[in-house]
């Protein structure tokens, strides 16, 4: 892919891997460049989205960027906070990542999703006006569905490795497969 071809794909939107009776959204920032031009979810081959959801045990083997309809058959899927395609995640400004926040929660009031999970916690802090939050589930619920801030995965986050990222993602798939409270009250 040429600079050129990257730098066209700005502000372009890629679209949701979503379904009714997901048991996880994740939710990322917003598409980078690769993504943008390619049209998938964690395009770009530093980021560790796929690999961990494989390490994780949310998926079987690891999956290709391009593969990423399968995860439906998995009850997962993709969206992102902020639509439109950058270069880097600072170059949203805070005013579309609120706005992102509002978009994504009715999307997750139309889907219904067992846990929406935010890679990214600052994202998160910022579109839900969560400034405490910390990695890991939330005491905010959007109807039913439970939310998890889990650390990005980008290759430019070296706070967190591939394995300890796995490790999150795994309390998450372990809360995911519980069987969730049925006693009638809203979360």
């Amino acid at each position: 892919m040429t600079p050129e071809e990257l730098q066209a794909a700005r502000d372009r939107v890629v679209p949701d891997v979503v379904a009714g009776g997901l048991r996880v959204l994740f939710c990322g920032i917003n598409p980078g460049l690769l993504s943008a031009a390619t049209g998938h979810h964690f395009a770009r081959p530093g980021n560790r989205f796929w690999s961990v959801l494989h390490l994780s045990g949310f998926t079987p083997r690891r999956l290709a960027p391009a593969e990423q309809q399968e995860l439906l058959a998995y009850r997962l899927g993709i969206t992102n906070v902020v639509a439109r395609a950058t270069a880097r995640a600072d170059e949203l400004t805070a005013q579309e990542l609120v706005e992102g926040g509002r978009i994504l929660t009715d999307k997750v009031e139309r889907l219904r999703p067992q846990w929406l999970a935010v890679v990214g916690v600052t994202a998160y802090r910022t579109a839900f006006n969560e400034r405490k939050a910390l990695i890991g589930p939330q005491e905010r619920t959007i109807g039913r569905t439970r939310i998890w801030a889990l650390p990005n995965p980008s290759g430019l986050n070296a706070h967190w490795t591939a394995e300890t990222m796995a490790a999150e993602f795994a309390r998450l798939r372990a809360a995911a497969e519980s069987p969730a409270p049925d006693d009638g009250t809203q979360r």
